[in-house]
């Protein structure tokens, strides 16, 4: 301000001597125009000589100028190096992270809003075969045909990684994981897995066999001691009660050896969707049915509301098993006389199938490794109730053949929750479905479930 201050006075005291210079020598049109016309060539001097300083991109000292132009070149500079500074110690920044995945055994790619590819490490050059001088700025859809992947970069649903064969390696498995960031900027990552693919089909492969060289003698075994049981009368009372839990053990091996292979047809074989949508409420209707069966003297309370406008694409077979674990598991792990509620309807984000119970609840510290394979949280009790651990993996897997997921609330003494998402693209709608409430919450924990 002191130099602004001081540069307006300079200006007034110039046009002060230049007036009276006019007025003494009778011109003073032309002395204040020679003034001002001296002042504006000073001005288009200085612009001048800023402009071919910052054209030299700070390579040389500012000009040197005195007054306020002074300062002003002097404001400059400094502010540009200490941009120059910022942009240097950024840059080191970029570099060493650049280094950094340039060094991972993973592939890093980063895309734009648009899903052009912008940067991406050696790794993924060579899973991928990207040519930095044709492919920069290219659609990574336009170079990652596969449909499957086109599906899921496009679904911008990326809680799960998707895997696939490499575009250009034969024998080669890569697991991608998108994740969004930014202004709906995405960073890919590539992984190869084809060791654990491997390990994994060995498993299976492993878990299918044992299972099939299984079946053969439990079936045997079962026969027989089914026979023996017709028979156990004559047999002395401790023999008879070997002979029941024989018998007992034997069906509980049946189960689990059909579980299994249930198992690894789920992970193993193509998936066979039927051509006509399935009536969600007729199968769960049969459900309910098989259900009561189970029930028998508990009585329990089983209730459906169901949308019958809404109809689901996908394998009868597998979404019957699926259901009818929740179900039965709802049948086998609440009180007598509780009520279970089957609720299938349409929302905004696709529709849902939910099992509902009133029973003892499940601690929260067990409900995110319910789905994995003979998990327990009372193994005696499972035991007990003829379990084996593998219904709720054998949901899972279902659900996502059918692009779907599994929740679970609950709370203890309270009641259950789990809930089957499907996605809008596998459901058929009659009209009347074409407007779905808005969802809500139907599990609150604050108020018990009703029961008989």
């Amino acid at each position: 301000m002191a130099l602004l201050r001081t540069e307006g006075w300079q200006l007034g005291l110039g046009l002060l001597i230049a007036t009276g210079l006019g007025l003494l020598l009778n011109i003073l049109p032309w002395a204040l125009c020679a003034f001002l016309l001296g002042y504006l060539l000073r001005l288009a001097r200085q612009l001048q000589r800023l402009q071919i300083w910052l054209q030299q991109h700070n390579e040389q000292d500012p000009p040197e100028a005195t007054g306020l132009w002074g300062e002003i070149f002097d404001q400059l500079y400094h502010r540009q190096k200490r941009q120059q500074r910022a942009q240097g110690r950024l840059q080191t920044v970029i570099n060493r992270v650049q280094d950094s995945s340039e060094a991972l055994r993973d592939g890093v790619i980063t895309l734009d809003s648009e899903g052009n590819l912008e940067w991406w490490n050696s790794a993924a050059e060579k899973m991928l075969g990207l040519r930095a001088a044709e492919d920069r700025g290219q659609p990574i859809t336009h170079l990652l045909r596969d449909p499957r992947f086109i599906e899921y970069f496009e679904m911008r649903r990326y809680q799960e990684p998707l895997i696939l064969p490499s575009p250009i390696l034969d024998g080669i498995q890569l697991e991608f994981q998108i994740t969004l960031y930014g202004e709906d900027n995405r960073l890919i990552m590539l992984r190869d897995v084809t060791r654990l693919k491997r390990l994994e089909q060995m498993r299976q492969d492993f878990v299918a066999n044992v299972s099939h060289e299984l079946r053969t003698p439990l079936t045997v075994l079962s026969g027989y001691l089914e026979t023996f049981s017709d028979y156990s009368q004559d047999l002395p009372p401790r023999w008879q009660r070997g002979l029941e839990l024989m018998r007992q053990q034997s069906v509980r091996m049946e189960h689990l050896v059909n579980d299994l292979l249930t198992l690894s047809r789920l992970e193993t074989s193509d998936f066979e969707q039927e051509q006509d949508p399935i009536d969600v409420h007729r199968l769960l209707e049969a459900i309910r049915h098989d259900a009561q069966a189970l029930s028998g003297d508990k009585q329990h309370m089983i209730s459906i509301e169901a949308d019958s406008n809404v109809k689901l694409y996908g394998s009868e077979k597998e979404l019957r098993s699926a259901f009818s674990n929740l179900v039965f598991n709802a049948i086998k792990y609440t009180p007598a006389g509780t009520e279970i509620r089957l609720r299938w309807r349409h929302e905004r984000s696709g529709a849902q199938l939910a099992v509902i119970d009133g029973g003892e609840g499940i601690e929260p510290s067990h409900l995110p490794r319910l789905t994995e394979r003979f998990y327990r949280v009372d193994k005696g009790r499972s035991a007990s109730t003829g379990g084996t651990g593998l219904g709720l993996a054998i949901v899972k897997h279902v659900l996502l053949r059918h692009q779907g997921r599994l929740d679970i609330h609950s709370e203890l003494g309270v009641g259950s929750e789990f809930i089957c998402h499907f996605p809008p693209a596998r459901l058929a709608l009659d009209p009347a479905a074409a407007h779905p409430p808005h969802p809500s919450k139907d599990f609150r924990p604050q108020h018990r479930l009703k029961s008989s």
